[in-house]
C-alpha cells in the first residue's frame, strides 16, 4: 500500500469535512425550510395556471362563505378568492424578489467599486450610502408614490430606489476583507488587471454573503410592499395583490372574515417562509 503524503492527508481531511457538512446540511429542519420555500416559489410562479376562475370576474354570489365550490369564499363582487389569492401570491412574491434583486444589483455594484477602489472613491460612495441609510425608507417611499401616483409599478420603483444601501455596506465590507487576503495580493503582484481581480476574485468571494443577505431581506421587502399596498399605494382594484386585498376586506371583517384574513395570512406565511429559509441558508454558508 502506498504511503500517503501530507498533502494527501490534508485532501482527505478536507473531503471528509465536506461530507460531514453535506450530511449535517440534510437535517430535517433544513429540508422542511427549503422545501417550504420551494413550494411557495412554485405556487408563486405557476399558481395562476391552476386558478379555477378568472380572478377579476364574478364567479358566484357576493360574500359567499368558504365551501366546496369556493374554498376561500367570494368577495363583495362575487369573485373567487382562491383564484385571487393565487394571482396575488404571484404578484407579491415576484415583486418582493424584484425589489431584492434590483437592490442587490445596485448596492452590490456600488459596494464592489467602493471596496475595491478605496480612497476618495470609497469615501464618496459610502457618504452617499449613509445619506440613504439615514432616510426613513417607508416614509420616503410613501412620499415618492404619492407624488408620482399610486400603482404597483410606482411602488416597486420607489422601494427599489431605497433598498440598495444595506447591500452596498455589506458587500463593501466583504470586498475590503477579501482584498487583504494573500491570494489577492499574489494576483496583484502577478500583474493581473484590476478588472480581472474584481470579477474573478473579489466578486465571487463576496457573492455568498450577498445571497444570504438577500434571502434574509426578502421577508422585509414583501412586508413593506404589502404595507404600502394596504395603504392604497400598490396595485389598484380589481387587480389581485395580497396587501390591497387585505385592505379592501377589512371593512367586512365582522361579517365576512375570510376577505381580509386569508390574504393577510398568506402575507404572514410568505414572510415567515422567507425568513426561515434565509436563516437556514445562512447557517449552511457559515459552516
Amino acid at each position: 500500500m502506498a504511503t500517503m503524503t501530507p498533502i494527501d492527508l490534508d485532501r482527505l481531511v478536507v473531503e471528509r469535512r465536506r461530507g460531514a457538512l453535506a450530511f449535517r446540511g440534510l437535517r430535517v429542519p433544513d429540508r422542511l425550510a427549503l422545501g417550504a420555500l420551494a413550494v411557495v416559489i412554485l405556487l408563486g410562479v405557476f399558481g395562476p395556471l391552476f386558478e379555477p376562475h378568472n380572478p377579476t370576474l364574478a364567479a358566484g354570489q357576493p360574500y359567499q362563505s368558504p365551501d366546496w365550490s369556493f374554498p376561500f369564499g367570494t368577495d363583495d363582487a362575487g369573485r373567487d378568492m382562491l383564484s385571487r389569492c393565487l394571482s396575488g401570491l404571484q404578484v407579491t412574491l415576484l415583486s418582493g424578489l424584484l425589489i431584492v434583486g434590483v437592490g442587490l444589483l445596485i448596492g452590490g455594484l456600488i459596494g464592489l467599486i467602493a471596496g475595491a477602489a478605496g480612497g476618495w472613491v470609497d469615501s464618496v460612495l459610502m457618504r452617499v450610502t449613509d445619506l440613504f441609510l439615514a432616510l426613513p425608507a417607508p416614509v420616503l417611499a410613501i412620499a415618492v408614490v404619492a407624488a408620482i401616483g399610486p400603482s404597483l409599478v410606482h411602488t416597486l420603483v420607489a422601494i427599489s430606489i431605497l433598498w440598495w444601501p444595506y447591500y452596498a455596506r455589506i458587500i463593501r465590507t466583504e470586498v475590503r476583507g477579501l482584498a487583504a487576503r494573500p491570494h489577492i495580493e499574489a494576483a496583484k503582484l502577478a500583474g493581473t488587471s484590476r478588472s480581472r481581480r474584481l470579477f474573478r476574485h473579489l466578486l465571487p468571494g463576496a457573492m455568498p454573503t450577498a445571497i444570504v443577505a438577500a434571502s434574509l431581506d426578502l421577508g422585509g421587502a414583501i412586508a413593506l410592499l404589502a404595507s404600502l399596498s394596504f395603504l392604497g399605494l400598490g396595485a389598484q382594484p380589481p387587480a389581485a395583490e395580497l396587501g390591497s386585498m387585505t385592505a379592501t376586506g377589512v371593512v367586512d371583517l365582522q361579517t365576512s372574515w375570510w376577505l381580509p384574513a386569508i390574504p393577510g395570512l398568506l402575507v404572514f406565511l410568505l414572510c415567515l417562509v422567507a425568513n426561515v429559509a434565509g436563516d437556514t441558508l445562512r447557517d449552511r454558508v457559515d459552516r
